[in-house]
């Protein structure tokens, strides 16, 4: 492990958070973030990298040549923001309404340009090159795919990228922690659509009638039990309808009721069959009473999953960086989902997690990612930033 490294992130801290807030300040949705853009592009400047910028969307690749020879590391980060109003009270708090960094998207850039600077000092010493992946549209709309088919795993060299590694911040794990594990770590994440069609008319005569609503309430209730009776509960899946709408007053049956959620899944084949059961109970279901359900399944991004060895490596790098104590196995996959799972298609590597939960905060109560309420001890940003500069200097990783 270099010497200093830790060190020298915490010098550089107060730059990170000033960073950071800055881009919180400022959160872009989707795949068009110019000012974010703008943002990373200055920070990255004069650091010798070799930067390029996408075509179909605001994404920024940054490129350092080593001064040795070795293998191709790509370090990612994510840059959206979530289209929700911010509720923390904090003086750097989102100033766009209905936009806020409730992901922790904003420390993930800060970081890794934190990372940057510290490998752009360290050229010398380091054993090929490194590839900085900024990128945006995370929440939704695959950007990570697209950086792919825009050639980011091909940027490095003739070879392309051999390894991949990201954080994601976590306020439900203690300040300054690291906790990853091999294998399935985020879940698939698919979406389901259901229209239930019946016959409206008057609310008073149910009889002359077909009520969708109650069929369309049962339909929820039977996949609750699909999902305890037919999935593996060592292979699990999560299925949840977030969404009900039907109706428009109270003394009308609506002629159709609508059902709208996810379903999460690690494996293949349970992925499959969680497929097979929401269209097979939903349709006969609905037949039983003498409706009809029109289902859509959408399939979204696939699970992450972390190579054994590189999260091996990962998990040796980050003990030498802070300590035993600080790193830990995460015992269970997180049913969330994160599109880095397309990067890990192509190339091996690891996500691991950085815990960011504010000194005092009582875990089981502290908002976390996604929450309008959500605020992260920025003293981790430091460990996040050695560490994403560690797993490109360790010299001690697979094919090195």
């Amino acid at each position: 492990m270099p010497a200093g490294l830790l060190a020298e992130a915490h010098a550089l801290l107060p730059e990170t958070v000033a960073l950071r807030r800055k881009i919180h300040r400022h959160p872009e949705v989707g795949s068009d973030l110019p000012r974010t853009q703008r943002t990373v592009l200055d920070a990255l400047a004069g650091l010798g990298l070799e930067v390029t910028t996408g075509s179909r969307l605001s994404s920024v690749t940054a490129v350092l040549e080593g001064g040795r020879p070795g293998p191709a590391v790509l370090l990612r980060a994510d840059m959206d923001a979530l289209p929700m109003q911010e509720t923390t009270g904090l003086p750097f708090a989102s100033q766009v309404t209905g936009a806020m960094h409730a992901c922790g998207h904003d420390t993930h850039t800060a970081m890794l340009v934190t990372a940057a600077r510290l490998l752009a000092a360290r050229r010398a010493e380091l054993a090929g090159r490194v590839v900085f992946m900024f990128q945006p549209a995370e929440e939704s709309g695959g950007g990570a795919q697209h950086m792919i088919e825009e050639g980011v795993l091909e940027s490095a060299d003739g070879e392309g990228v051999r390894e991949a590694y990201a954080l994601h911040i976590m306020t439900r794990f203690e300040s300054g922690t690291v906790h990853l594990r091999p294998g399935p770590t985020f879940a698939a994440s698919d979406q389901l659509h259901v229209i239930v069609r019946g016959r409206g008319g008057h609310a008073s005569t149910p009889h002359r009638v077909l009520d969708p609503v109650p069929v369309a309430c049962e339909i929820v209730q039977a996949l609750q039990t699909m999902v305890t009776r037919t999935v593996d509960v060592f292979d699990p899946a999560v299925v949840t309808v977030a969404s009900v709408h039907a109706g428009t007053t109270t003394n009308v049956i609506p002629e159709t009721a609508e059902l709208h959620g996810t379903f999460r899944t690690l494996t293949p084949a349970t992925r499959a069959r969680v497929r097979e059961g929401i269209d097979r109970v939903a349709r006969h279901v609905a037949a039983a009473h003498g409706a009809e359900a029109e289902v859509t399944l959408i399939e979204g991004y696939p699970p992450v999953v972390n190579d054994l060895a590189r999260t091996t490596a990962f998990r040796d790098t980050a003990t030498a960086l802070l300590g035993a104590d600080r790193v830990h196995h995460l015992a269970d996959p997180i049913m969330g989902a994160e599109d880095f799972s397309y990067v890990l298609q192509q190339v091996p590597g690891a996500m691991a997690f950085l815990g960011a939960r504010p000194p005092g905060s009582p875990p089981e109560s502290t908002p976390d990612c996604h929450s309008n309420r959500v605020v992260f001890d920025e003293r981790a940003l430091a460990t996040g930033a050695a560490l994403y500069a560690a797993a490109a200097l360790d010299p001690h990783r697979p094919d090195r």
